[in-house]
C-alpha cells in the first residue's frame, strides 16, 4: 500500500516483521561479542531513538544507554562541520562505546563520531546500523553489526524522516 508524505510517495519496503527479527539476530551477535565487557550503547539522535529502544528489549546482558546529538552550529550559524556531542551523560573512560546508528550511507557521521569518541580514553568501539547502503558508503571505518543491506535509494519510517515526517511508521517505506 502506497503512502504519501508531503509532496513524495513511498511504497513498502521492510516490514515491521522483518525489522524486529533482524533486531534479535543483531542482539545475539551483541551479546556474543559483549560478554563481560564494561560497555555502553550510545544512540545518535533523531532517527535511532526506534532501533535502540527495540535492539534493547532483545539484548539482555547488563549496559549503559544513553543518546547524542550532533552538533555543527557557532551561534546561529551552521559551520557544515558536525564536530560536538551533545548530550553524552555517560563517563565512556575504559569501556567498549557502541555507537547505534539508523542508516550508514556515506559514512561522514559516523568518521566524525569516531574521531569525537577517540579524544575520550574508551577501550574499544563498536558501530552498530539497521540499514546500511553499501554503493554509497566510501569510508574505511568497520561497520561491526549490520541490520540490512540496502540499494542506495531514499528510505522513510522507524525513526528515519522525509523533511521531519515519517519517523513514527513502524515500517520502512522507499521513495517510488
Amino acid at each position: 500500500m502506497e503512502i504519501q508524505i508531503l509532496d513524495k510517495v513511498f511504497v513498502p519496503y521492510i516490514s515491521e516483521e522483518e525489522i524486529q527479527a533482524r533486531l534479535k539476530i543483531v542482539a545475539s551477535e551483541m551479546m556474543h561479542d559483549l560478554e563481560g565487557e564494561n560497555h555502553v550503547f550510545i544512540g545518535v539522535l533523531n532517527g535511532s531513538f526506534m532501533v535502540l529502544s527495540d535492539l534493547m528489549k532483545y539484548y539482555k546482558n547488563p549496559c549503559e544507554i544513553s543518546f547524542v546529538k550532533m552538533a555543527s552550529y557557532e551561534g546561529t550559524q551552521s559551520t557544515n562541520e558536525v564536530k560536538q556531542l551533545i548530550g553524552l551523560d555517560v563517563d565512556v573512560t575504559n569501556k567498549t562505546v557502541v555507537i547505534v546508528e539508523d542508516i550508514v550511507d556515506t559514512g561522514n557521521t559516523i568518521e566524525v563520531l569516531v574521531q569525537l569518541f577517540n579524544r575520550y580514553k574508551i577501550k574499544g568501539l563498536k558501530i552498530a546500523t539497521l540499514f546500511h547502503k553499501p554503493e554509497a558508503y566510501k569510508k574505511e571505518i568497520k561497520l561491526d553489526y549490520i541490520g540490512f543491506n540496502i540499494p542506495d535509494k531514499f528510505i522513510v519510517g522507524y525513526g528515519l524522516d522525509y523533511d521531519k515526517q515519517g519517523r513514527n511508521l513502524p515500517a520502512i517505506y522507499q521513495i517510488k
